[in-house]
């Protein structure tokens, strides 16, 4: 499958001036709640995910950050046969609410819609160690890092894309005057 074609076709791919949740820059968006409201898209996304994991290592549950991850947690779940669950903020930190939990030793897959710095991960990684869990791998829809190595376990993504960011300082759209979008859920100052 294409999946960059049919981000494209269900309008997810967004072409403009976006404020990315890392507060970078870009002239691209990729909106996965746009292919993940097909629930047959999702299946088919976290199956391909989870054939690229391999067989031998060992995942108990699978934790994403709310608000993008919280599908993604699920499906890719439900495609491993483990426990998904999500995590969420609570005055700027990530939390575990809704009676989840994390039991010591429990071996965890943290999954993303999509990783530019791996900001969001990285805070939920935090918190897996809080309650215990050991991290064993990174997963997301969208790998948009460029290649950077950011987590220091392996990182399994369905697709991987190479877009321009930019500082907010350098960017070429601003000093365009180009009007700058915040699409994502997370509040940025």
């Amino acid at each position: 499958m294409n999946w960059l074609e049919i981000f494209k076709e269900k309008g997810a791919f967004l072409e403009g001036h976006f404020l990315l949740s890392s507060g970078l820059h870009s002239p691209n968006y990729l909106q996965c709640a746009l292919i993940l409201q097909y629930p047959d898209l999702s299946e088919k996304i976290a199956k391909e995910i989870a054939e690229k994991i391999p067989k031998d290592l060992q995942i108990d549950v699978v934790v994403g950050p709310a608000l993008g991850g919280i599908i993604v947690a699920y499906e890719l779940a439900r495609a491993l046969k483990v426990r998904g669950i999500f995590a969420e903020r609570e005055e700027g930190k990530m939390k575990l609410r809704r009676g989840f939990n994390i039991n010591p030793g429990e071996k965890v897959l943290i999954c993303e819609d999509v990783v530019t710095t791996g900001g969001s991960a990285l805070e939920v990684a935090e918190l897996v160690k809080e309650y215990g869990g050991e991290v064993v791998a990174f997963a997301c829809i969208v790998d948009r890092s460029g290649g950077k190595k950011i987590f220091d376990e392996p990182l399994y993504s369905l697709i991987q894309l190479k877009l321009d960011t930019y500082k907010p300082e350098e960017c070429p759209l601003c000093k365009e005057g180009v009007p700058l979008v915040k699409p994502g859920s997370r509040n940025l100052k």
